[in-house]
């Protein structure tokens, strides 16, 4: 069984757990997510198997949007709502609509992160979420992310006796960012303490919500031998790569791996999709020491 399965991540389950399922499901150890989702984040999240599994990191550097909300006058040690509370600014008057766009607009482009001590993220073999756990403080790595669109979905709502306003919001990002830090840092910019209370990704890997399906429906589809009609081609992942048709004898060196001539295959300085009896089985790119070449950068021999 080959293909990328567009799954509905619940909220409450890690992004591991659902490889587990399917592993278990689909009686092979070849599945791998595209993109992890934390337990409190539900929504897209591609998971590829079989020979699919090669794309797994075009998947994972893909971007992603999310819809989410963000409260403002608490904090939290995770950043969002599964943590303990450190930190209340109780707000006295609301912010407006208008100064909460002139921050959410400040974030656009490359922009510089912190990762929350709650997470994945390794530091010195271990993970920040370890050290967290153990009371422990470590210096934490920043890393440049890209937002494309950061934008305010909802009219804020104000909570004069809790001292709290909320929004609901839309992002769109690169590889890598938290956006449980973009909501604290929000909340920074305009001067008070600020959580990510709700989060969905809503598009990750070309997938949209309305592309997947619950692992209840896939287990039913499993059940039933219809599992093929919700599994995605291979080639879902990389409709982003121009593509290059192949001929018999080109086909022929590329399974040996050899390098191509760009003359014979495309006027572009990027990679490439080559196709051969309608499927990509590899990805070339330009030699980086024989410009007139194409070398292999991933191949999908088996991709039939």
């Amino acid at each position: 069984m080959n293909g990328i399965l567009p799954l509905y991540k619940p909220r409450g389950m890690t992004s591991h757990d659902c490889d587990a399922q399917l592993r278990h499901l689909f009686h092979t150890r070849r599945v791998g997510h595209g993109g992890t989702l934390d337990p409190n984040v539900d929504g897209v999240l591609p998971i590829c198997i079989g020979t699919a599994t090669k794309v797994v990191d075009y998947l994972v550097a893909s971007g992603k949007t999310y819809r989410g909300e963000v409260t403002l006058g608490f904090a939290t040690t995770t950043e969002d709502l599964d943590g303990e509370v450190v930190t209340t600014t109780p707000l006295a008057t609301a912010f407006s609509a208008a100064e909460i766009d002139q921050q959410l607009a400040a974030f656009i482009g490359s922009i510089t992160q912190i990762p929350p001590m709650f997470s994945a993220v390794k530091v010195k073999g271990r993970r920040l979420y370890d050290y967290a756990r153990a009371g422990e403080t470590v210096e934490r790595p920043h890393r440049q992310v890209t937002i494309t669109t950061f934008k305010r979905l909802s009219e804020p709502e104000f909570d004069r006796a809790a001292g709290t306003e909320k929004f609901r919001f839309e992002v769109s990002c690169s590889k890598g960012t938290y956006v449980r830090t973009l909501a604290v840092d929000l909340g920074r910019k305009l001067g008070v303490a600020a959580v990510m209370s709700a989060l969905t990704r809503v598009q990750s890997g070309g997938f949209t919500l309305a592309d997947t399906v619950d692992l209840d429906t896939v287990a039913q589809l499993a059940a039933s031998g219809k599992i093929m009609t919700v599994l995605r081609p291979l080639e879902s992942a990389l409709s982003d790569y121009p593509q290059v048709e192949l001929t018999s004898e080109q086909w022929d060196k590329v399974q040996h791996g050899a390098f191509l001539p760009r003359a014979e295959l495309t006027a572009l300085n990027e990679v490439i999709a080559l196709v051969y009896a309608g499927k990509i089985k590899a990805l070339y790119r330009p030699h980086s020491e024989y410009p007139h070449l194409f070398q292999p950068e991933k191949m999908f021999l088996a991709n039939d």
